[in-house]
């Protein structure tokens, strides 16, 4: 039996990840690297990191991209980047927290001050996998979770807003469903729904990302077939002060 054609979105994927491994071979951690012991791994494991190419196992590559105390994290990253997307991608990483975990690690790498043939590889990955995962009925990382990573990676919300937006059709619509299920409780006590790093603009995205939900997501949720009590909640992200709280369909939520 012939089997389907490979979406054009996993193709651009799968494109990408080669890219980050033709683009980061031969990496390696810098010379002087240091980490403690105690809390990070043993100088046999450390000594990995300055060998180029080397698969780690997992438990080693969870511990590497989490630190957030290397000398040099530009350098580490670019180590690990092939085998992290791959990991990422496959839906192996366990964040302590969330996503957002991973894209501050990417962000603490300052990957959009590297050369610019490195830095258009991680952007292409990240967009690559971003257009993949919306259009994927199940991705491995769902949409919201992916969202946080790509928005505290790059320090920007509004591009990965409008490429969900430029999106027709029912994996891009149950994303949407799926994800304003899971923001609406913080958006409507006016919190991100993911902790921001250093709390870095976090005001400005919560309420970029609110304006969308009320703009955008409303109308087509309700095409999509959205719950009433879904469509109620958005709506009352665009109210503010007591009309929100004394609005008829208010959940209860106490903060």
């Amino acid at each position: 039996m012939t089997q389907p054609a490979p979406h054009p979105a996993r193709l651009r994927l799968d494109a990408a990840l080669g890219g980050l491994s033709v683009t980061f071979r031969g990496m390696t951690a810098h010379p002087d690297e240091h980490n403690c012991e105690c809390h990070w791994g043993s100088a046999q494991e450390l000594a990995q990191l300055k060998v180029a190419d080397k698969e780690l196992d997992p438990d080693l590559l969870q511990r590497t991209w989490r630190a957030p105390d290397w000398s040099d994290h530009p350098s580490v990253l670019r180590r690990i980047l092939p085998q992290f997307a791959r990991t990422l991608v496959g839906g192996r990483i366990e964040p302590f927290f969330g996503m957002d975990d991973v894209g501050r690690s990417f962000a603490r790498g300052h990957w959009q001050q590297w050369p610019d043939e490195q830095a258009a590889a991680v952007w292409e990955f990240l967009q690559a996998w971003w257009s993949h995962t919306l259009t994927d009925p199940a991705p491995a990382v769902p949409a919201h979770e992916l969202l946080a990573l790509n928005v505290e990676a790059s320090g920007t919300l509004g591009p990965w807003l409008a490429h969900w937006e430029s999106l027709t059709g029912a994996p891009a619509d149950q994303h949407l469903a799926e994800a304003a299920d899971h923001w609406e409780r913080d958006l409507l006590g006016d919190e991100l729904p993911w902790g921001a790093w250093e709390n870095e603009n976090e005001e400005e995205k919560c309420a970029e990302l609110t304006a969308w939900l009320v703009g955008h997501a409303q109308a087509r949720l309700a095409a999509h077939g959205a719950s009433d009590e879904l469509l109620h909640r958005i709506r009352l992200l665009g109210l503010t002060g007591p009309r929100r709280w004394e609005d008829p369909h208010w959940p209860g939520y106490r903060y």
